[in-house]
């Protein structure tokens, strides 16, 4: 039979095992969250990197070709 000491060690050791359940579940939370936003980050950052590289394409074509009298 548990003396009294055991148990109340046996019981920290659960408390202590339930709390960081949670606190795991909490970080995977949170994991999966800056997943999401890291996800949305690339489209975006994908979206802008074309969008650049059609500006400048579109710059260069409408670039004179010459230089200009002055120089």
């Amino acid at each position: 039979m548990m003396d009294r000491a055991e148990t109340t060690r046996l019981d920290d050791l659960e408390i202590l095992a339930a709390h960081q359940a949670q606190m795991l579940d909490d970080l995977n939370g949170v994991v999966v969250e800056q997943g999401k936003i890291i996800a949305d980050l690339r489209r975006r950052v994908e979206a802008l990197t074309g969008r650049i590289v059609e500006f400048e394409s579109d710059a260069s074509a409408a670039a004179p070709t010459q230089k200009p009298p002055h120089w």
